[in-house]
């Protein structure tokens, strides 16, 4: 959005900064975007392994305790911020310190999350190439009647194969690019509005394929049973990490996001309703994987690992392993690009508002420097792999460029852009203008989400941050 645009009087019922036609059209547009956002690798294959490693049931419910506490009042924190500002989450930032009376410094909480939401892109765009990738593997029956040795062969050749990653890593980042490009309403929601009701039916189909199996009762019990003697305090502080994560917090992406949503749209309804959609999406997730792995006698424990070298085993044992691996890469895919297009938008947002270019012309700017800074992501897997910048520093002695960009962003950039936030909104914004924005129908609600926002979730956030450390 150009300088002038900005300077135009906007109606008085929408965000400062923002016009009509630069607004989420509705709040399921909203929803579906920000659950995209959320909805990433991660949840397909980290939620269901860890809840069913540490209690099942028992650890869902703890979970969604620490999302109660953590996850929803910072994603209401920071859409109530960039929806008070109306625009980039650094000007947004930088007005709201300015109409509080705080320092400007409080930008670098912004700053922050644009830095952490460019570099994981980086390298997720590299990871994402691995999914489509492996899309043609599994249409192409590759995985059919293969070992072990022979997936694991062909995880290993595709990652020592720069050239090949390259032009994945090429195809994610273009289309990522191609989508942002134009705009919210043509480029972003359309697109939401198309891969989330697409990854809906494709994890739908998987878990109706599941429950088909043998082993569906058992892959159930695996993620459901309540067993709280595998809760283990570990397990409490996983089940805290994984409340901040995965709903991409400490990345700007929800300040972003929040300014183009309107002010009749009620935001913690909505964060709330987003933390339900992301919570159900990986237990469906879980549902249709666990089976398969039981099913076909494998490790559930495998971690990443689980998704390119385990699955494959079980598609190529299966009756239909050639349909339904296509099906569930592609919904890998779907998810990793839902997830990528929210990563370059606040990047986007600001280079329009600070150096006044056309939105087409900011997003190959950002987009292209993210794909660069991508290729070191690539070559740290094969070519860079004895690499290790860092090595002097004890917390980076033998990481790659590739396991530095993770380290920093995941255990360092985002939580604490995440605990500046809760900060920030429980005590220095003024009580007043929070109130106003989130207009709240319980006086007793509001209440109470300071008090966590003040106390609560700055305590949990720095527990993540020490445990991550450690």
């Amino acid at each position: 959005m150009s300088k002038l645009t900005q300077n135009l009087s906007t109606d008085a019922t929408e965000p400062q900064g923002r016009q009509a036609n630069t607004m989420w059209s509705s709040r399921m547009a909203f929803i579906l975007a920000a659950s995209g956002s959320a909805v990433g690798l991660g949840n397909i294959w980290k939620f269901p392994y860890i809840t069913g490693e540490n209690g099942g049931g028992a650890f869902v419910l703890v979970y969604l305790l620490c999302i109660s506490i953590v996850g929803i009042p910072i994603m209401i924190a920071e859409v109530m911020m960039g929806r008070a500002g109306g625009k980039s989450p650094i000007n947004s930032l930088r007005d709201l310190a300015q109409r509080n009376g705080l320092s400007t410094r409080w930008v670098g909480v912004a700053w922050l999350g644009v830095i952490a939401s460019f570099l994981i892109l980086s390298f997720y765009s590299v990871i994402g190439g691995w999914a489509i990738s492996y899309v043609g593997h599994a249409a192409s029956g590759s995985f059919a009647g293969a070992d072990a040795d022979a997936i694991g062969a062909m995880f290993g050749g595709l990652l020592g194969d720069a050239g090949t990653l390259m032009i994945w890593h090429s195809i994610f980042m273009v289309t990522v690019i191609m989508i942002v490009a134009r705009g919210l309403k043509s480029g972003m929601e359309k697109a939401i509005n198309l891969l989330m009701p697409l990854l809906f039916f494709l994890l739908l189909v998987m878990v109706g394929y599941a429950a088909s199996t043998s082993a569906f009762d058992q892959g159930f019990s695996f993620l459901f049973s309540v067993d709280f003697s595998k809760l283990t305090t570990a397990g409490v502080l996983t089940a805290l990490g994984h409340a901040f994560f995965t709903l991409s917090l400490g990345m700007a992406v929800m300040i972003a996001y929040g300014s183009y949503l309107p002010k009749n749209v009620s935001i913690a309804k909505t964060a709330v309703t987003v933390s339900i959609v992301d919570t159900l999406v990986a237990l469906l997730a879980g549902l249709a994987i666990f089976p398969l792995v039981f099913a076909n006698g494998l490790e559930p424990g495998a971690g990443p690992g689980l998704i390119f070298q385990t699955l494959p085993l079980a598609f190529g044992k299966m009756s239909g392993g050639v349909l339904f691996g296509t099906l569930f890469f592609a919904l890998l895919v779907v998810a990793a690009f839902t997830s990528a297009i929210s990563l370059l938008e606040p990047v986007v947002e600001w280079l329009e508002e600070k150096k006044g270019i056309n939105r087409f012309v900011a997003t190959l700017i950002a987009g292209g420097t993210v794909w660069l800074l991508g290729i070191a992501t690539v070559l740290s897997l094969n070519e860079w792999a004895n690499f290790h910048p860092l090595a002097f520093i004890p917390a980076f002695e033998g990481k790659t460029v590739f396991d530095i960009l993770d380290y920093v962003t995941s255990n360092l950039m985002m939580p604490l852009a995440g605990l500046l936030t809760a900060v920030l909104v429980g005590w220095f914004m003024k009580r007043e203008m929070v109130r106003q924005e989130l207009a709240m129908d319980s006086e007793g609600a509001f209440n109470g989400l300071m008090f966590v926002l003040k106390f609560l979730t700055p305590a949990a956030v720095m527990v993540v941050f020490i445990y991550n450390l450690i």
